[in-house]
């Protein structure tokens, strides 16, 4: 029987490590290679490739009409970036080919477009994925199909203006109880960049002024905001990736982070260019302000791919000596203390109040800080050069002694 000849049917891309898939970006060649391995000879109408790249969102919610009526609403899109269509085998004349018995190759190769592509990811309601599909039309046999995704990456280079200049804020919240006010809680926050890639420690400068009769706990988190957009309305998945705790400040105290190192785990980066799908990180600084909401300062980052240059940005050398740890590269975590705690933990009771009252944004059902599914990016990896043999001296030097300062001292 036909079946029967057709042992190997398969798609290899060319990779130049062995054993490591490829990953691509805007502009790239893909090519490989169709394997049809026969047991005997076999006749053969066609051989055609099809390569396709899409961005999709999909999502249901229940609605109600009436007290007794009830129906779903979907919610769907979806954005092309690749479509290529190559025949592999076919004769001119529309007759049939006839391949002999034993392994049979035949090459492909497609440049990918120039326009910024978007980098492949998965989610809980969407995905943008890159594929090659191949069928093999046999007379009399039933169509044979194959499909093999590739990864993209869209570079995001950290070392561009907007990603070095630094980042700073400060905000205050009066506890109180009833009508009644227990002094005020100011954070003050500055990180030296915006942009760094995983595997960084991110060194967090802040000021914590408690003025109230209670003692507070600051902590610092990097949270992860998934938005899927579809027909004018959103859907979020929020979660925290990373976790910092500091020392519990007295009342009528003042403590500072003169540095404080909060690390970036091996996640995938940011995705800013895509219609209907975006990946966004933010640094929160976070108080419990006694007899009221959480005092949250947010502090916007960009997970790029092409880390810090070690000649670049004086502002900039505190973290790049941090950058030697390649351990993201393997997308493992080396070492992980404790889970991250909840978002819901993390988010404010006005910003909660905001997702609830939003027209277009939809709350999101599990703030888990473990995502559902990984996002699938593979880092390419790059290498560093020695970092400059200077030093930079601090302008303003703290002292040694970090204990808090008691103002009523």
């Amino acid at each position: 029987m036909i079946f029967d000849k057709l042992k190997k049917f398969d798609i290899i891309f060319d990779s130049p490590e062995e054993d490591c898939p490829p990953v691509f970006s805007s502009g790239d060649v893909v090519s490989g290679r169709v394997v049809v391995d026969l047991s005997g000879e076999s006749r053969v109408d066609s051989l055609k490739l099809h390569a396709e790249g899409f961005a999709k969102v999909h999502w249901t919610e229940s609605r109600s009409a009436g007290s007794s009526t009830a129906y779903t609403q979907n919610y769907s899109d979806e954005v092309e970036y690749l479509n290529r269509k190559e025949v592999l085998l076919q004769a001119d004349n529309g007759e049939v080919s006839v391949l002999p018995a034993g392994r049979h190759e035949f090459p492909f190769s497609f440049q990918l477009p120039e326009e910024t592509l978007v980098t492949s990811f998965e989610g809980k309601h969407g995905s943008i994925r890159y594929w090659v599909k191949v069928k093999l039309h046999r007379p009399w046999a039933t169509v044979r199909k194959i499909k093999k995704e590739f990864t993209v990456i869209e570079p995001i280079d950290i070392n561009t203006p907007a990603f070095l200049a630094p980042q700073a804020g400060t905000k205050d919240k009066m506890a109180r109880t009833w009508y009644r006010n227990f002094g005020q809680v100011s954070v003050t926050a500055k990180i030296d960049r915006k942009g760094y890639t995983p595997g960084e420690v991110i060194p967090v400068f802040a000021e914590f002024d408690n003025s109230t009769s209670r003692s507070v706990e600051p902590k610092a988190y990097i949270t992860q905001t998934q938005t899927f957009i579809a027909r004018g309305t959103m859907k979020q998945k929020r979660a925290v990736v990373g976790t910092l705790s500091g020392d519990i400040v007295g009342a009528r105290c003042r403590e500072t982070w003169h540095g404080r190192a909060i690390k970036i785990p091996p996640v995938g980066p940011s995705i800013l260019q895509c219609r209907i799908i975006k990946v966004e990180y933010m640094l929160k600084i976070c108080v419990d302000v006694p007899g009221t909401s959480k005092l949250c300062l947010e502090l916007p980052l960009v997970i790029g791919t092409i880390p810090l240059h070690p000649f670049g940005s004086r502002t900039s050398s505190v973290s790049s000596q941090y950058s030697v740890n390649l351990e993201w590269l393997r997308m493992a975590i080396p070492e992980q203390p404790e889970p991250p705690p909840d978002y819901s933990s993390v988010v404010t009771e006005e910003e909660a109040e905001q997702c609830n009252n939003a027209v277009v944004l939809q709350p999101a059902e599990d703030l888990s800080g473990i995502l559902e599914r990984p996002l699938m990016a593979f880092l390419q990896e790059f290498r560093f050069r020695p970092p400059p043999v200077y030093s930079e001296v601090d302008p303003n030097p703290q002292p040694l002694n970090m204990r808090p300062r008691c103002m009523t001292c």
